[in-house]
């Protein structure tokens, strides 16, 4: 062999500079001393491209992507970030109001209350008679709110604290004595969460659901049940001249004297008066308490299905204690459709 050939290695560079001039040949010209011109060998395998670098990362995320669409929206979400996406594009092509249910709170009490609680009032209705404590179903956002008749018939000042603990001033829309319904309007509202009404034609017996008001004047509470029934035949008096003469929102006295209605040729929680009208109710068991009047009772989508308007509460006597007893899982709800189809009447001011 001739000893003066270049033996240099598969991919190295020839050159006629001194290989003391590389940092390689005076950091490491010991261990490479066998090489000619001092140089390290290459690597193993050639360096990946720039190109190559890319792919691995974007078939990882394409993989995240599916398990994402089995996982919920979180990870999506995330991996659209990742991808340079922009997320509030990909969500700008639906309406989003106060009662949406995020996809991964669907289905659960936890994200139905969540999602709906903001839209839900509390109502507080002086007049001559005392103050009464009922709820109501914000439907606008300028401040448009469902709520019973009974909670603010007679009522010489409404006013209705938000979730949020801010309190309006309300004006009395409209009323609806035979349907037990009323609309009123806050003074000077705007941007207000709205519910959702939803289809109370599609209620099924067994469904759950949740109902969110303000008994006994405590805010937002949240209770959940299922539909016990359809189509019960409830009666309620029209106003608050019931003999009882305490008003039906949250009493003034307590006890079984609160939200009188009659039910089966009987009647419950005290005299409804002179003065009554029939509608037909959901029947739930989702707790309810003087109070809770006016409020939501909501399917697990989030949608408002009923305005929940009377409960059954033993009387002490009947009871056999010295106080008086809560919810036995008797509450009755006025199904939303009856609220839509009477909506237009309660706007203009009028009643049946």
């Amino acid at each position: 062999m001739d000893m003066t050939e270049n033996l240099r290695p598969s991919g190295a560079h020839s050159t006629d500079q001194d290989p003391t001039s590389y940092p390689y040949a005076s950091s490491y010209g010991t261990a490479y001393d066998s090489a000619p011109g001092g140089y390290p060998p290459p690597p193993a395998y050639a360096p990946a491209t720039g190109r190559r670098k890319a792919k691995r990362p974007v078939a990882l995320l394409a993989a995240v992507a599916i398990a994402a669409g089995v996982i919920g929206g979180g990870t999506a979400t995330l991996v659209g970030r990742l991808n340079g996406q922009d997320s509030a594009a990909t969500g700008s092509g639906g309406a989003v109001n106060g009662t949406t249910v995020s996809q991964s709170s669907k289905g659960t009490v936890a994200g139905v209350a969540e999602a709906v609680s903001p839209a839900i009032v509390e109502i507080g209705a002086a007049s001559s008679a005392g103050k009464s404590t009922g709820s109501g179903v914000v439907i606008t956002e300028d401040g448009e709110i469902v709520t019973n008749n009974h909670v603010i018939s007679g009522a010489q000042q409404i006013r209705v604290t938000l979730s949020t603990g801010k309190t309006y001033t309300a004006d009395v829309m409209g009323t609806d004595p035979d349907k037990d319904l009323a609309l009123i309007k806050l003074r000077g509202a705007s941007g207000l969460k709205t519910a959702t009404l939803g289809d109370s034609s599609k209620v099924k017996v067994g469904e759950q659901v949740v109902a969110i008001g303000s008994p006994e004047g405590l805010t937002g509470t949240v209770t959940s049940g299922i539909v016990s029934a359809l189509d019960r035949d409830v009666t309620v008096a029209k106003d608050d001249s019931g003999s009882s003469g305490q008003g039906q929102g949250q009493g003034r006295q307590g006890g079984g004297q609160e939200w009188p209605f009659e039910f089966g040729g009987q009647q419950f929680n005290g005299d409804t008066g002179e003065e009554t009208t029939t509608y037909k109710a959901l029947q739930t068991d989702a707790s309810l308490n003087p109070g809770n009047s006016g409020g939501a009772l909501i399917n697990m989508d989030g949608e408002i299905i009923g305005i929940n308007s009377a409960m059954y509460a033993p009387s002490s006597s009947a009871a056999g204690s010295g106080s008086s007893a809560g919810s036995v899982g008797l509450g009755f709800a006025i199904p939303v459709n009856t609220l839509k189809a009477d909506l237009d009447t309660l706007r203009a001011g009028n009643g049946s």
